[in-house]
């Protein structure tokens, strides 16, 4: 099936041929009809399916009779992201090649002025965000009461980013008698009671089932730990043949540490998130887009909308919390029938949970990379207790079986045994388990040191504990040097005055 087959016109299949379309998706081919048809949609589809184009489309054909007034758009098309109303007006550039139709973006971070100027001469489109659109609403600069069709896209997004109260807000401005085109990735029962608010009598269709992934896109997933992750990361830019890719992180903070971490390894790379300036984040997606850059490092803000013509792959440098959002952002690669590769990175013990959610969400197991092991491995915060249990365990072993203690705790040096006193190289490992073999020592250093005698044989043991006992000696006069068993909570219990409390 051809899109001329659908009921458009000549201009729109010649314009889509022109972009390199021969086929419709079966979101277009199934929904197109109906919009032409003039009934209300809702729609679910899969990331990457060409949604945008099912709505895009019948819209150019049925505006194309018509002239719009000034201050009052023909329609409104509703996104919930700057970057997916972008792409949307994107679109409507493209497939209006050969239509004399207007067109207005209003989204945040754009002087008012130029939008002003736009919407006084007139539009038949207009691609709004929310906020931004109650803005010009507010200050008199726009009217609604003359549009006869309306999307709401993404509106799973919308529901999650909090922007139900504004868009029931700006459908009340509408007039009552009008086309709904209501679409979104998932239909779920929250999704459908809020659709009920919206759309009457509409036609339900689904294309894929809930939150599935396409088949086009190859997953995978890597086990490393917290602090690997960065070095995981780089070992899979490296091994992979990787044309362009975007890089998720969970937190904005996080993105520009991952950008200057991949620049020191001479990697190329540009930020795109939610705090950035509109004209930063459109520079760096223009930068990303002409291949000038080849690596975008990016927060969910670019998960919707955010169309690369042949992106190659995709990287999770953080599990995402929320299964759902899994499945949009490897939806940016494998895109119109092209395949693709998608990387998750794990690492912790939340991690597994998340994992868990979401291959229970796409019904199956992602794939591991290489030989990594089926299980997640251990936290590094525990797996470093247990390595140093094992050296303890193996050290014990070979003192029980009388090998030689290569290193005193005292002194660092080896116990070779003193061939004066004949004490064996046994004897200290006894010594230090037993109260008595410590205070038999410390009373013949302490003999020893009292009498002056300097005995060149000692061992190490001892001759350790004898610099101690001349350190004590070196005091201040009038103070007394410390007994050789130190117990007692008080001076009184200790016998230890210090030689200031002595001092007249």
């Amino acid at each position: 099936m051809n899109f001329s087959e659908l009921g458009l016109c000549q201009e729109l299949s010649q314009a889509v041929a022109d972009l390199g379309y021969t086929e419709p998706t079966p979101i277009q081919e199934k929904s197109i009809p109906y919009v032409l048809m003039g009934r209300d949609i809702l729609g679910s589809a899969q990331t990457g399916t060409g949604k945008t184009a099912s709505f895009t489309l019948p819209m150019i054909e049925i505006l194309a009779s018509g002239r719009a007034k000034a201050r009052l758009p023909r329609s409104l098309i509703l996104a919930p992201t700057r970057e997916l109303a972008a792409q949307v007006a994107d679109s409507f550039e493209k497939f209006s090649t050969y239509h004399k139709l207007s067109m207005a973006l209003l989204i945040g971070g754009v002087s008012f002025a130029d939008q002003n100027a736009a919407l006084s001469k007139g539009v038949d489109v207009l691609i709004a965000t929310p906020g931004r659109l109650l803005d010009h609403f507010e200050r008199g600069k726009v009217l609604l009461t003359d549009v006869k069709v309306l999307v709401i896209d993404e509106a799973d997004r919308m529901l999650d980013m909090g922007f139900i109260p504004d868009v029931e807000r700006i459908v009340g401005l509408l007039p009552p008698l009008r086309q709904t085109l209501f679409f979104s990735a998932t239909l779920s029962n929250d999704i459908k009671k809020l659709s009920d608010k919206f759309v009457s009598n509409p036609k339900v269709i689904e294309v894929a089932p809930p939150a599935s992934t396409a088949d086009t896109v190859a997953q995978h997933l890597v086990w490393t730990s917290p602090k690997g992750k960065r070095e995981a990361l780089r070992g899979l830019l490296r091994s992979e043949e990787v044309k362009n890719a975007v890089i998720f992180c969970n937190r904005k903070r996080d993105i520009s540490t991952l950008v200057t971490s991949l620049k020191q390894h001479d990697f190329s790379a540009v930020a795109l998130h939610g705090d950035m300036t509109q004209s930063a984040r459109l520079d760096a997606l223009q930068k990303f887009k002409d291949g000038e850059v080849p690596l975008m490092i990016a927060s969910d803000v670019a998960a919707r909308g955010l169309d690369i013509a042949g992106l190659s792959h995709v990287f999770n440098f953080d599990v995402p919390g929320n299964a759902e959002d899994y499945v949009h952002r490897i939806g940016r690669t494998g895109r119109a029938g092209k395949s693709g590769r998608a990387f998750t990175i794990a690492a912790s013990e939340d991690d597994k949970k998340y994992v868990g959610a979401i291959e229970k969400l796409i019904g199956k197991p992602i794939p591991l990379v290489g030989d990594a092991k089926s299980e997640a491995p251990q936290d590094a915060s525990e797996a470093k207790p247990a390595s140093r249990s094992k050296k303890k365990k193996a050290g014990s072993r070979k003192t029980e079986a009388g090998s030689p203690d290569t290193g005193s705790p005292d002194t660092g040096s080896p116990d070779t045994g003193s061939p004066e006193t004949g004490r064996p190289k046994t004897g200290r490992p006894e010594s230090r388990k037993t109260g008595s073999g410590r205070k038999d020592a410390s009373s013949n250093e302490a003999g020893k040191s009292d009498s002056g005698k300097n005995d060149s044989g000692r061992n190490d043991d001892n001759r350790s504990r004898g610099g101690r006992s001349r350190r004590k000696q070196e005091n201040a006069p009038g103070e007394l040097p410390a007994p050789p068993e130190c117990k007692g909570d008080t001076l009184q219990d200790t016998g230890h005055v210090p030689a200031f409390l002595l001092r007249s």
